[in-house]
């Protein structure tokens, strides 16, 4: 006997934060529950999620390799190689949340590997896991690790702008701000290695190392570099087009659209309905295609954990007019001026 649905009673804006919440939450679960019924196999969530890696991967490969062999210039290579390493982001975000093969050890952490790898810029993703768990905790908070690494609360300016870009820059611009100096500079060289101390490293050098050269070329100065030097740039060149800069890329356009999303700093702790806005204006449209529509759709995430991040995608529609009545902010561009603070109400 099938179990009749339950009804749905809208609270009104005036109800407590926590009310309001559970009815979004409501909403998307039973959006999810509905869109599984009308697509079976959604069911499939662990053969999904493999699948959309290995297509990203394949992706991935498939652009560096064309690049490589001439068939396409450095700039599509980039473009085209960041938007398949979006996929991945999202992925290990689900993975995080132990959404694929939560039974199955060796596969679960045989997917996390292979996000990593394909985007070696970041934090071990086993280490970020602790600190995505605390971000859910504290979100908005001055303790939210997490968002404040990626430039949350941050006053706009050159800085964060480079921030944004650079996470080795991030690190050591606000080290001095840490009771221990030292301390925090040992743990993130700790969470970024090995994959991301040898990518940022990578990154350093071949800027540095371009930039020397255009340097002492305009001072009328060339710089006559050894065979073996230019031997070794023009590999690490063709890793820098084929992975490095699309990964920067990718996580600079991340970071804008995470860190501007989430609030911070006068967050009511625990108030779910204050610590996310949606950004679906058109406007975020060149930082979406590289982080696969994050500020449109992540902030259902807050509501309701479970879902992965393609459902969220496909009962969006739903969700968000919901999400809307019950007071989260849309669109709040204001949050520029205010460093990430929600300020006066929107």
């Amino acid at each position: 006997m099938t179990r009749p649905a339950r009804t749905m009673v809208k609270p009104s804006l005036q109800a407590p934060h926590a009310t309001r919440a559970a009815h979004i939450k409501q909403v998307a679960e039973a959006a999810g529950a509905a869109l599984r019924q009308r697509h079976p196999v959604l069911q499939h969530q662990d053969a999904i999620g493999a699948g959309i890696l290995a297509f990203a991967l394949v992706g991935m490969l498939a652009s560096g390799w064309l690049y490589l062999q001439g068939a396409w210039p450095a700039w599509l290579t980039i473009v085209v190689t960041a938007m398949f390493a979006s996929l991945t982001h999202e992925l290990e975000h689900d993975l995080i949340h132990k959404m694929y093969f939560r039974k199955t050890p060796w596969a679960h952490n045989l997917m996390m590997g292979l996000v990593w790898l394909a985007r070696p810029s970041t934090v071990n993703p086993w280490v970020r896991r602790e600190l995505h768990f605390h971000h859910h905790k504290t979100s908005g908070q001055a303790v939210d690790l997490e968002e404040r690494a990626i430039t949350n609360g941050e006053p706009w300016g050159l800085r964060r702008l480079i921030m944004l870009g650079d996470n080795a820059l991030s690190v050591l611009l606000r080290a001095h701000r840490a009771p221990s100096m030292l301390n925090i500079l040992k743990r993130s060289f700790m969470a970024y290695f090995p994959l991301g101390v040898v990518f940022w490293a990578s990154w350093h050098a071949f800027l540095a190392f371009h930039a020397i050269d255009a340097v002492a070329a305009a001072l009328g100065s060339p710089i006559a570099w050894s065979a073996n030097t230019l031997s070794f740039m023009h590999t690490l060149g063709a890793w820098v087009v084929v992975l490095i800069a699309p990964n920067v890329l990718r996580s600079f356009c991340l970071h804008f659209v995470s860190s501007n999303m989430h609030y911070h700093g006068d967050v009511e702790a625990g108030n779910q309905i204050e610590e996310c806005q949606v950004l679906d204006s058109w406007l975020m449209l060149p930082f979406h295609l590289f982080c696969f529509n994050f500020g449109s759709t992540h902030a259902i995430h807050h509501f309701l954990v479970k879902e992965p991040f393609y459902v969220r995608q496909m009962t969006a529609s739903e969700i968000k007019p919901v999400m809307r009545e019950m007071g989260v902010r849309f669109n709040d561009f204001g949050t520029f001026a205010r460093a990430n603070r929600l300020g006066v109400a929107a």
